[in-house]
């Protein structure tokens, strides 16, 4: 009798062994569908930073030419209006941010919203508008340009120093995008939207330069076109897509899309990873070149969402050398 009692608590137990092992791998598997953090209905929200030291959520609205500055523990938005389209924004010190405005790169002081010219690189360059970027581990902002036919590959992607010594990295862009870099720091990945690509570049830490260009995801059309992007602690990529109702996870090592989060917005335009531990993905969208229709369907459109994917990220670099 002794033995079937113990045959009977061997079998209950393995089989409590089995299902927890398949309610882990089926938690792993579902798909993951982000949640609204802040209802807002902004034309073209992008720019997603996350500023660790005061715990804020750094985005803009390039249509409606505002910066806004949210934090999550008490959901306050502050936002400041600036005089033409804004396509980016890192932070740089306790009371300013550098942004990327039409006509050159600006200081914004983030108290009293005013601004002190840095860069007026493509001020000259009025078919041009500048789009996303983020600096780099020494703290050069790296900032693209973007054509606003969209037609012609006539932009650029700078890096500007704390000097404001302003040097083109790479030319024949038609929209410039997402850009991170490895944690070892030896690798930088791009996009140049159009080309449905995330290339990557072998960066040197000791020059701040680039080399060896290759290809190392490409996206379906079907899929939507890749925007925004951030990076993980296992340095796996996580991209807007717009037209896409999605955040796509790719692995750039192999070229494989890992997984897509939902997002109930059309065009998902970047996020960036946030929250005390890094653990929370925020996501920017956008509400232009949706039909009615796609917007009664998706009246969220232009507000900020969020999610957990599993996966934490890493501390964003501020501009200038002294902040990191």
């Amino acid at each position: 009798m002794r033995y079937i009692i113990l045959i009977f608590l061997i079998s209950f137990a393995s089989c409590q062994k089995t299902d927890k092992k398949t309610t882990i791998e089926n938690y792993n598997k579902k798909p993951l569908i982000a949640e609204l953090e802040y209802k807002i209905e902004s034309q073209l929200g992008e720019g997603a930073i996350w500023n660790y030291k005061t715990q804020e959520f750094y985005w803009i609205d390039i249509k409606g030419k505002l910066l806004h500055i949210y934090k999550p523990e008490t959901k306050e938005n502050r936002s400041f209006a600036t005089p033409s389209r804004i396509g980016t924004v890192v932070p740089y010190t306790q009371n300013e941010a550098v942004v990327a405005l039409e006509d050159g790169i600006y200081k914004l002081n983030i108290n009293t919203g005013a601004e002190s010219l840095l860069s007026d690189v493509e001020s000259q360059m009025t078919e041009n508008r500048f789009n996303d970027g983020k600096c780099d581990p020494l703290g050069n902002l790296w900032v693209g340009s973007m054509h606003l036919k969209q037609s012609k590959p006539n932009a650029s992607l700078y890096k500007v120093n704390d000097q404001g010594e302003a040097i083109k990295m790479v030319d024949s862009v038609t929209i410039s995008n997402g850009i991170v870099w490895t944690s070892d720091a030896k690798t930088m990945y791009y996009i140049n939207t159009p080309t449905s690509k995330i290339i990557a570049y072998d960066y040197d830490i000791n020059t701040g330069t680039i080399s060896n260009k290759r290809v190392v995801v490409e996206i379906s059309i079907e899929d939507g076109y890749p925007d925004g992007m951030t990076i993980d602690s296992e340095d796996m990529l996580w991209v807007g897509l717009w037209n896409g109702n999605a955040i796509a996870h790719f692995n750039p090592k192999t070229g494989e899309l890992i997984s897509k989060i939902k997002v109930p917005a059309h065009n998902i335009t970047a996020c960036a990873f946030g929250g005390e531990n890094l653990d929370i993905l925020y996501i920017t969208t956008a509400r232009i070149d949706m039909t009615p229709d796609e917007l009664d369907s998706l009246p969220l459109s232009g507000s900020v969402f969020k999610v957990i994917p599993r996966v934490k990220g890493v501390k964003a670099s501020f501009f200038g050398s002294e902040n990191n």
